[in-house]
């Protein structure tokens, strides 16, 4: 567990762990989705029963017909009581205490004879629960594999909260505090990662580099908070719009600029969604508007070999958008190939001297 890099990953490694140390044929980790009032399998292990998948896409079951989920792991925590496993067996209840409803039917329809539920708790709370099982011609679990569970149960909550932990640090590394969007560092990954696939296999990049029009003069007649509010609802308005070209990044890069990425849709249907994002952009009840640009290894902008030189593309495009105050996005290559004024704007940029320093710094990436 303390390898895993991801929730999943350490609930894998729990769930293995447990089998091994329980000397079951089969074990899994649910967790408890409270606002969903659902038990849902976040990974199964060992010998799999029909039907059963390692990470399941949608395996969960509604807790009222768990009522074990409720009163024991709920109610008896309420009234001062300390989380401990329980036994289940396909020939009914195996100690007092036990449930032999669901629990029971599964375990007689998978061919398993008896079953041992370990709470998992996290933070003080009901998170999950650890479950293995044996099959029918193995001996029953016993109340001390019930009491070895509860301690089983209790490290895997540690490493999963540990995992949690990090998979939120790594989270907030790479995401916009402000609107919740990806930031620089998360754009500059998965255009890296893009433009190895671009040269490998062609696939098409596109950039659409947004500036978001007004955001000072909001600042200065309405005050910052109107300000982060522009933000905000830029930033919804961008995700909606991304979503419509599959695993598109939807980015914040810095101050009023935002950025849509995406890898293999064709470029002219990225500079539709980016017509899109323009119109609805106007129609905010704040701001002035947005200036967009596009760039794509689709269109005849030449080489692209590096990201440095897709972000010119489309910031120069961008650039002349905010510069024409254009209603629409301005696409690069679009207007003449290499003879495109964005290109050879681009180029000079990326050349230096030729371009005059108020238009360079616009291409510092």
């Amino acid at each position: 567990m303390a390898a895993a890099h991801h929730p999943e990953e350490s609930a894998r490694a729990a769930a293995y762990g447990a089998c091994q140390a329980l000397g079951g044929s089969f074990a899994a980790v649910s967790v408890w989705e409270r606002q969903l009032g659902r038990l849902r399998v976040l990974v199964n292990v060992g010998d799999l029963a029909e039907g059963e998948q390692e990470y399941p896409d949608d395996e969960s079951y509604p807790v009222h017909e768990f009522p074990e989920i409720v009163g024991f792991l709920h109610e008896r925590w309420a009234g001062g009581g300390e989380p401990e496993a329980w036994v289940e067996t396909a020939d009914g209840p195996h100690e007092e205490g036990s449930y032999c409803h669901r629990r029971v039917a599964a375990l007689r329809r998978r061919g398993r004879g008896s079953c041992v539920v370990a709470p998992v708790v996290l933070h003080g709370r009901a998170w999950g629960e650890l479950y293995v099982a044996r099959p029918r011609d193995a001996p029953v679990f016993g109340r001390d594999d019930a009491d070895f569970a509860t301690v089983l149960a209790a490290v895997a909550a540690a490493g999963i909260a540990q995992t949690e932990r990090l998979a939120e640090v790594r989270r907030l590394a790479f995401t916009d505090a402000l609107t919740g969007l990806a930031n620089r560092r998360a754009v500059d990954m998965r255009l890296d990662e893009a433009l190895e696939r671009h040269r490998a296999e062609g696939t098409v990049v596109s950039l659409v580099i947004c500036d978001l029009n007004g955001l000072k003069r909001v600042n200065d007649t309405r005050g910052h908070t109107a300000g982060d509010h522009l933000l905000e609802r830029f930033g919804s308005v961008l995700s909606l719009c991304g979503a419509i070209l599959p695993d598109a990044l939807a980015a914040r890069l810095g101050g009023d600029e935002f950025c849509l990425l995406a890898a293999g849709p064709p470029a002219d249907d990225v500079v539709r969604v980016a017509a899109e994002l323009c119109r609805r952009a106007s129609a905010l009840d704040l701001g002035e508007g947005v200036a967009v640009g596009v760039a794509s290894t689709g269109d005849p902008v030449g080489p692209v070999r590096s990201a440095r030189r897709l972000f010119r593309l489309a910031d120069a495009a961008q650039y002349r958008a905010k510069a024409a105050r254009a209603p629409g996005p301005v696409v690069a290559g679009r207007d003449g190939g290499a003879d495109d004024p964005v290109v050879r704007l681009a180029d000079a940029a990326e050349q230096g001297p030729a371009v005059p320093n108020g238009e360079r710094r616009r291409f510092r990436r």
